[in-house]
């Protein structure tokens, strides 16, 4: 690979570029100048710069570079090749039909299929693909109504997190002319009557919204919306002016064995990711005239202490996942017609170490609780009026991400992967005993065979000598001597556990570029519970850059790797990660690929949905949470590197232009600094690039021809950057 010099740009674009550096302080890239929350008011692109000049300038440096790399076509090749195997949902069941999702392989989106029983053929119901020519326009959220005549669903365009709905009536597939839009976030509850659904909606605001713009979201509020009538005489249930943060959701529940009733509505309420929430209910008895607006909430729970999700309910007394007192959680019950604390009573105590993941009640009185036990799943079933244990479904190393049934169900579906295995869904029918599961499918990928590879999992020292989790995928007999490429991924955040999932580029790595795959289950994550969340966030989130840096260190001691050939990999909060690991360690890693990253730790809470994420990161406004955002923030913390031959490892960052969740400013501000304070040191001869991609947002509903292009992109950038060859 040639030198290369970020700064040799055309004196247009460099002038574009040099606006946008311009805007921050000039403080910002001085060693030890202190900064103050004032100060920070200006980190922010002015609105005068020509920001897509700016963007298209970077693309022109990227494209080039990332064309001319010699793996990127036999990648692109080998993806399309492996990734065209049949994907599968569990089935579920809706009224008398059941439904589930498949892609032949290579289809931008999945396809919802209908079968009158589970030995039918199955046939198309609703086909995403038709919604775009180009794939764009994603399927967002769906929900039957509890007789199974009519289907709400929600599709967004080009990533956004905007939502619009519309209506199916199942029989026929005939759309009904009903149309939501300013949808956001939301849940989508029917009335067990079938007439109506509770969703939630954002204001109206002035500029844009169609997931281009940065303006914050607040103030949704929850509607009822009844069939056959315009959005405009929609009911509103609830809103909270005096809290502009909040967000809710409904849930209509109320199931006596086989009886549908649909009496209460629970409310929850939370102000931002925070595994917490209030609790409040509406007994549709007390409204003899239906829902005509606001309703009267009874505020059962009406505070931040814990959270409270609902499993299932028998008359008035109500199941909950809760991790009061219990931050591995544990299943508890309230009787609402004496719903006072004391007389709460436990059903299933929390575990000594695992940590309770979803329970569902499935049959009538069967409980299904699926246990994370060190980053595996664990299924259990136990009887619901007792907690009593009943059985544990074997499973292999791996994950559950599918599962259903409902309590009037008398079968029961999960999905189980791994780091070698793509799907294997399961059905157990619970009216024949001995209960015995069987594979219902199971799906292989033709041209890998994973008997050649090998899955470990190991513990190392993080830096204040915490036992860290980390999974290791290689080909069996593979020498530890420092020569293979590696690539550690890791998150780190708002209690999401990273489980054993099923990647065919990262398998491309490992098999044609000779590469070791680890995933770090570092600090912030669920994976032992709210205390390894809490571990890792607020003023502790330098735990996790210590856990991330400390397994990069690990690899290389152990020798599955060496930093010169250690690629480090994140997105959303796991791209913060890997900048703020980039800055604080630059002479640890070869290559790293941020993704959709929140870079400008200082201002995050001022853009669209930002403000929700102040429970895990602190809020710049407050002094004490300013001092330890400004320590880490990777746009505010970019140096020169000291010492001999130390310069900043290859970087890639990766985000789109509709993303409203992390908008894409993060990434380029960070770009932006990057390229100006350390591109122009004669010491960087790494590449430091970033790639806008159109029409495309956050990840979610990304169509497979952007996904394999992405893929292709990023590890032909690895390939080039560490000087990896193709092996046949």
């Amino acid at each position: 690979m040639g030198i290369f010099f970020p700064i040799c740009i055309t004196p247009d674009i460099y002038n574009v570029f040099y606006l946008v550096c311009y805007c921050f302080c000039v403080s910002l890239c001085c060693v030890g100048h202190a900064l103050s929350p004032r100060m920070c008011h200006y980190t922010n692109i002015s609105t005068a710069v020509p920001l897509q000049a700016f963007v298209n300038a970077q693309n022109q440096l990227t494209m080039p570079y990332l064309e001319r790399c010699e793996v990127r076509d036999l990648f692109k090749e080998r993806m399309t090749e492996l990734y065209d195997y049949p994907k599968y949902s569990c089935p579920f069941k809706r009224g008398s039909r059941y439904f589930h999702f498949y892609n032949t392989g290579l289809q931008n989106q999945s396809v919802m299929y209908v079968q009158e029983s589970l030995e039918a053929e199955p046939t198309v119901f609703l086909d995403p693909n038709t919604f775009s020519e180009d794939g764009t326009v994603a399927l967002r959220g769906y929900a039957f109504s509890e007789d199974g005549e009519y289907l709400a669903y929600g599709t967004s365009d080009s990533g956004s997190d905007w939502v619009e709905m519309r209506f199916l009536r199942v029989e026929g597939a005939s759309l009904l002319e009903d149309r939501l839009k300013r949808v956001k976030f939301s849940c989508m509850s029917w009335t067990h009557d079938g007439k109506g659904l509770f969703y939630n909606s954002y204001p109206q605001q002035e500029g844009k919204s169609d997931g281009t713009e940065t303006s914050t979201n607040l103030h949704q509020k929850l509607y009822y919306h009844v069939l056959g009538t315009p959005q405009a005489q929609d009911s509103l249930c609830a809103e909270f002016p005096e809290q502009p943060k909040w967000m809710s959701g409904v849930e209509v529940r109320a199931r006596y064995k086989y009886r549908i009733d649909g009496r209460y509505i629970l409310l929850s309420i939370r102000e931002g990711c925070e595994p917490v929430n209030k609790l409040w209910y509406c007994d549709l008895q007390s409204l003899p005239q239906g829902i005509t607006g606001l309703l009267p909430w009874v505020k059962l729970i009406d505070n931040f202490d814990a959270e409270y999700e609902y499993v299932t309910n028998e008359e008035t007394v109500f199941t909950f996942k809760t991790n009061l007192d219990a931050p591995r959680y544990r299943l508890i019950n309230i009787d609402f017609s004496s719903p006072a604390q004391g007389g709460w009573q436990e059903l299933i105590p929390q575990h000594d170490k695992d940590v309770i993941v979803f329970a569902t009640c499935t049959y009538s009185s069967f409980l299904f609780v699926c246990f994370l036990h060190d980053v595996k799943n664990v299924l259990k079933m136990y009887r619901l009026g007792s907690g009593e244990e009943l059985r544990t479904f074997p499973l292999d190393v791996g994950s559950v991400v599918g599962f259903t049934g409902r309590k009037m169900d008398s079968e029961i579906f999960y999905y189980f992967t791994s780091f070698l295995s793509p799907a294997i869904i399961y059905h157990c029918d619970l009216t024949k005993e001995p209960l015995q599961p069987h594979v219902f499918r199971e799906v292989t990928v033709k041209g890998f065979d994973p008997s050649e590879y090998q899955t470990t999992q190991i513990f190392y020292p993080s830096k204040d000598g915490t036992q860290v989790p980390m999974f290791v995928v290689h080909k069996k007999g593979l020498k530890l001597d420092g020569s293979h490429p590696a690539f550690l991924y890791g998150y780190g955040g708002f209690n999401i556990s990273i489980t054993p999932s099923y990647s065919v580029s990262r398998l491309i790595f490992v098999r044609h570029l000779g590469g070791v795959l680890a995933v770090a289950n570092i600090r912030g994550g669920g994976e032992y519970g709210e205390t390894w969340h809490k571990a890792g966030m607020l003023a502790n989130k330098q735990n996790c850059f210590d856990d991330f840096q400390c397994a990069a260190e690990y690899l290389v001691k152990e020798g599955y790797t060496t930093s010169a050939k250690l690629t480090i990999n994140g997105g959303s909060n796991g791209g913060l990660l890997v900048a703020a690991c980039v800055n604080q360690r630059p002479d640890l890693f070869g290559c790293a690929v941020a993704q959709v990253g929140v870079m400008d730790m200082l201002k995050f809470h001022k853009f669209t949905i930002g403000h929700a994420w102040t429970t895990d990161f602190g809020c710049a406004d407050i002094k004490d949470q300013f001092d330890w955002l400004i320590k880490y923030s990777p746009l505010h913390n970019i140096r020169v590197p000291e010492g001999e031959g130390v310069q900043y490892p290859s970087v890639l960052l990766l985000t789109g232009d509709h993303d409203d969740r992390v908008v894409p400013l993060h990434s380029l501000k960070y770009l932006a600094m990057l390229q100006h304070v350390v591109g122009r040191s004669p010491r960087q001869t790494n590449p430091l690039f970033i790639h806008v991609d159109t029409k495309s947002g956050h990840g979610a509903g990304k169509p497979t021809s952007k996904v394999i292009q992405e893929v292709a992109d990023t590890y032909a950038f690895i390939a080039r950057c560490l000087n990896l060859s193709w092996i046949k």
